[in-house]
């Protein structure tokens, strides 16, 4: 089956169960999680996947 880009899915949990392709942001995350700041600012550009990403943490 051919795996395509789920375009405007901001769930992971969706992503992974429709077989969407997408990038693995776990290092990213490792990184943002053992730098043990307070607050972090999340600047990206529009559909960048930073509501993704969140959906990845949760």
């Amino acid at each position: 089956m051919k795996r395509t880009v789920g375009l405007g899915i901001q769930s992971f949990d969706k992503l992974r169960e429709s077989n969407y392709f997408y990038i693995d942001k776990t290092h990213f995350i490792k990184e943002w999680w053992e730098s043990g700041d307070d607050v972090t600012l999340s600047i990206r550009p529009r559909r960048f996947g930073k509501t993704l990403n969140m959906s990845m943490i949760n």
